[in-house]
Order: structure tokens, then sequence, then C-alpha cells
């Protein structure tokens, strides 16, 4: 009997390298002459898995925001899983904003992703949606490796992780 092949799709970001980015952040902000004398603060909440920003107006938030990001992106942190929400101006102009940090593939967008690969119609393929995650199957190594050349291809709003491939 032909033993079965399958490798699992998730997306995650490591929180200890958006920790390392957000003390970079805090430093370079800490330095800066443009932002000497403001009060703007970067925060990382572990457990809510997101990064809070705040600073005394619209123009130093959005500026405090690319800091973060240029950050992230040095420390190799996938971009595409930054969920920011809208910035919020509370009193006195003081504003902040909810960057959220995308862990595993929502349920929306696991669906879209097995809709897709099974338009392939290549055979015996099989995907399986295990709760943030997806596990494709198949007993040719060549289905697989065409699967993560198209999944590689596609725009599903995360940045995809291919692993336990066996």
């Amino acid at each position: 009997m032909a033993q079965n092949q399958s490798f699992d799709v998730t997306t995650g970001v490591d929180l200890q390298e958006v920790d390392n980015a957000v003390n970079q952040a805090r430093k370079e902000i800490a330095q800066r002459y443009d932002f000497r004398g403001t009060d703007c603060t970067v925060e990382l909440d572990r457990e809510a898995g997101a990064v809070e920003l705040e600073a005394d107006d619209d123009y130093r938030l959005k500026a405090v925001y690319e800091v973060l990001v240029a950050k992230l992106a040095k420390r190799g942190v996938p971009l595409k899983n930054l969920d920011p929400s809208d910035p919020e101006t509370g009193s006195l102009g003081r504003a902040r904003q909810k960057v959220a940090l995308r862990q595993g593939i929502d349920a929306e967008t696991a669906k879209r992703i097995s809709k897709d690969v099974k338009e392939l119609k290549l055979k015996k393929l099989q995907v399986q949606i295990q709760g943030d995650e997806l596990r494709v199957t198949s007993p040719d190594r060549d289905t697989l490796q065409e699967v993560m050349a198209f999944l590689r291809k596609g725009d599903y709003g995360v940045e995809l992780q291919f692993g336990n491939y066996r």
C-alpha cells in the first residue's frame, strides 16, 4: 500500500522577535530628535497578541508605526500578519492604535485556501482543516510540491508557512 505524504500550512509570528523589535523601536524613539520632549509609547501585549502604540498626535503616531514596521521587517517578522486598527484620537489630541498579530489561519481563509487547492483537481489530493492550520495529503510528493508552489503564488492576506513535510 502506498504511503501518503503530507505537509501543514500555517501562519504566525515569532513573539520573541516581535518583543525584540518593540524594544528596538522604543530605543530609537527615545533617541530620535523628532521625538524629543514627546510622550510616545510602544507596548507588546503577549496574551492578546497585539502591539499598542500611543503618541501625542496622529502625525507622531504614524511615525511611531513606521519605526515599528521597519524594526519588525529587519527582524524577519512577516508584515502581512500585522493587522493595524484605525487610529483613535483621545482627549487632548492623544492618538492610540492597536496592531494585532495574526497567529494561525482563520476559518474563512482556510476555507478559501482549501477550495483553491481542490480546484487544481490533482489526483488523490486531500485538504483537511485542523483548527488554525491545514494539512495537505497526497501519495505523490511531486503533487505536494506543486501545491506548495501554487500557494506561494496566491495572496491570502497572511504569510503562509509550510512545515511538517513528510
